[in-house]
């Protein structure tokens, strides 16, 4: 369920569907700003604040998917 929410934010924001799981944030055109959308996006819907340096190390849906399911498991 949090791949899927994360996959469909990174759709809106990056203005495409055509991308897997394990694409890489950048190489699909995305960029700081967009880094920026995604994550006050990801804090409105989802609930987690992740800080940018995490987004930036976990440039992918998978994994940024598993930080905040970790992240929400702790809480």
């Amino acid at each position: 369920m949090i791949a899927s929410k994360v996959h469909e934010i990174w759709s809106r924001t990056l203005k495409t569907d055509a991308f897997d799981d394990d694409d890489e944030f950048f190489v699909l055109g995305g960029n700081s700003l967009a880094m920026t959308r995604i994550q006050r996006e990801i804090q409105t819907e989802l609930g987690v604040a992740v800080p940018m340096d995490e987004l930036f190390r976990r440039s992918t849906v998978a994994e940024l998917a598993a930080y905040i399911e970790a992240v929400l498991a702790t809480a």
